[in-house]
């Protein structure tokens, strides 16, 4: 399962996507550091078929795991290109206007 939150501003949403295992975690490799906060990243767990129906609905994600960097690259919303990994943890951040 994969946990999806949405957080609305004035501006526009951000839709929130990681694997369930890693909340709550941090990251580093170098100079780089992800922490993997509850408060931005837990919200719903949703199977992968609603995760990819969000991924599509949405223009700014921020993604972070190998099961949902994984669907988003399969439905086309993240190039393999765009994608990072720190400490071994794959992400990835699309902003949309």
């Amino acid at each position: 399962m994969i946990y999806v939150k949405i957080h609305e501003n004035a501006e526009a949403g951000v839709l929130a996507v990681c694997d369930e295992d890693l909340i709550g975690k941090s990251f580093e490799e170098g100079v780089a550091f992800l922490e993997v906060r509850e408060e931005f990243y837990k919200g719903e767990l949703k199977n992968e078929k609603e995760v990819v129906e969000m991924l599509i609905k949405f223009n700014n994600l921020n993604i972070v795991g190998r099961d949902s960097i994984k669907l988003a690259v399969d439905v086309g919303v993240v190039s393999r290109e765009d994608v990072i990994s720190v400490g071994g943890v794959e992400h990835a951040c699309v902003y949309s206007a």
